[in-house]
């Protein structure tokens, strides 16, 4: 098999250290897919899409099915931070590499502002005096902070807060069902999906779909996997265990607590086009459990600060590879003595802490934010899975620790999905901002890339320049 030193696009990228195991890379796995796409997102889902969004949100699972797949595949091969960056300069050309690096820093940094947002607003409910902009600042700077610490520590932290809103939303899930279902009190059936006007699909087909964008928001983060194979002990057999045992799980999750909040509670209440507070919250206030509502805003919280951690993880390890792929300054390629980018960390925290500033000007903030960081994410998740389609070319007869079933056949139907997301955001009121600014960013970056070209470039950062890694 062709190794990924054969051109050290991935050995410069060393000096970070393993310090993850198998079993926090399966939460962090969880932590960055399960965050305010769920807990917040999915107000605006049902908004779109009414009791459907159940369909929505297995459409979306399907689509990051396919994506988590291929970028698997080639994380085992080639385990280093810049992850699907590097394996589009390697497979594709340096241009898409160029991009995508930048492309998807810019949508963590994004992300991690509308997650601070999302934070915020659910402090509201037990602090309503106390403006979003102050909770979202201030979630970012202790986010920072933590991400400058060693990998180790990160880990044990995500892992903690994953442990949290996993348990939550198990809990979510049998309380929901036991209601349904009738235990212990009068049984709420299915009423809520077929009896309200419109029944299951109120909004039509054309509803159905437009929640899939917010679905696949939702799933954004699981790539983290591939990221971390770079800081991971044993990524040969780490990231396939933690593949099998994440997809599964968050494909249940999603799609049963989705259909939990718009089973209990009737949709034109959970659903709303400008987000103020958690369906969940929401549906526990049906529930009669004592203080229920504020123990999953406790839980969503979580979840945000969670999200907010790993994304900080993600876009720093991003900026890192860049600079040691010399396409930015080489200080943010440099470590500290526990290994971790802090250049890099505080470089990404300065735009992190501007995307949160949004908040102070527009209660739409969070809304805004999210439809600018999918366009990036979506824009990402095209070139990984056309990266996959030359990795697989070039690998053809080689023995892959994870394989795609039905190549390429799955990759072409992803890609056209996630064109046709593409379209639809562009066609929504709502979401038409990601392209108002996705578009002119990529024509931007682009743009630096060639006129980068045409100048002569001082060599990259190796591992040894580092001196502490």
């Amino acid at each position: 098999m062709q190794s990924a030193s054969t051109d050290g696009t991935s050995e410069r990228e060393g000096g970070l250290k393993r310090g993850l195991g198998k079993a926090q890379v399966v939460m962090i796995g969880l932590g960055g897919a399960i965050g305010t796409g769920l807990f917040m997102g999915s107000g605006l889902a049902v908004g779109y899409a009414g009791p459907a969004v159940i369909a929505s949100y297995a459409l979306a699972g399907f689509v990051a099915l396919i994506m988590i797949f291929s970028l698997s595949e080639m994380a085992v091969v080639h385990p280093t931070a810049g992850s699907f960056g590097t394996y589009a300069e390697m497979y594709l050309n340096p241009w898409a590499g160029f991009v995508v690096r930048y492309t998807y820093w810019a949508a963590q940094v994004i992300a991690v502002g509308g997650e601070s947002v999302a934070a915020g607003l659910y402090m509201q409910y037990w602090f309503p005096g106390v403006p979003v902009w102050a909770w979202a600042l201030g979630f970012c700077v202790v986010m920072l902070y933590l991400n400058s610490r060693s990998v180790t520590n990160f880990g044990t932290v995500e892992s903690w807060l994953a442990v949290i809103k996993v348990a939550a939303i198990v809990v979510f899930i049998i309380l929901g069902i036991a209601a349904i279902a009738g235990v212990g009190r009068p049984a709420i059936g299915l009423h809520n999906l077929t009896g309200l006007p419109g029944g299951f699909l109120p909004k039509g087909v054309k509803g159905l779909w437009m929640a899939v964008t917010v679905g696949i928001f939702s799933f954004v983060g699981i790539e983290v996997i591939a990221v971390t194979s770079g800081e991971t002990r044993n990524p040969e057999v780490a990231i396939p265990a933690a593949l099998r045992t994440m997809l599964l799980r968050l494909f249940l999750f999603y799609v049963l607590a989705v259909a939990v909040i718009v089973t209990i509670a009737p949709w034109t209440e959970t659903g709303a086009k400008l987000v103020a507070q958690s369906p969940f919250v929401t549906v526990l206030r049906h529930s009669g459990v004592r203080d229920a509502a504020g123990i999953m805003n406790f839980v969503v919280v979580s979840a945000a600060l969670s999200s907010m951690n790993t994304d900080v993880y993600l876009c720093s390890r991003m900026l890192f590879s860049l600079s040691r792929g010399g396409h930015a300054p080489r200080v943010l390629g440099t470590l500290s003595e526990k290994g971790s980018p802090v250049a890099a960390i505080l470089v990404s925290g300065i735009f992190v802490l501007v995307s949160a500033g949004v908040s102070i000007f527009t209660p739409d903030a969070y809304a805004d934010l999210l439809g600018v960081a999918l366009f990036a994410a979506i824009v990402v998740w095209m070139f990984i899975l056309a990266s996959h389609l030359s990795f697989r070319r070039r690998h053809a007869a080689a023995t892959l620790p994870v394989r795609m079933p039905f190549f390429p056949w799955i990759q072409y139907a992803g890609l056209a999905m996630l064109a046709a997301v593409l379209v639809t955001m562009g066609l929504d009121s709502n979401l038409d901002v990601s392209w108002l600014y996705g578009l002119p960013w990529v024509a931007l970056i682009s743009l630096v890339y060639f006129v980068r070209r045409g100048r002569p470039q001082t060599a990259s950062v190796t591992p040894q320049a580092t001196g502490k890694g």
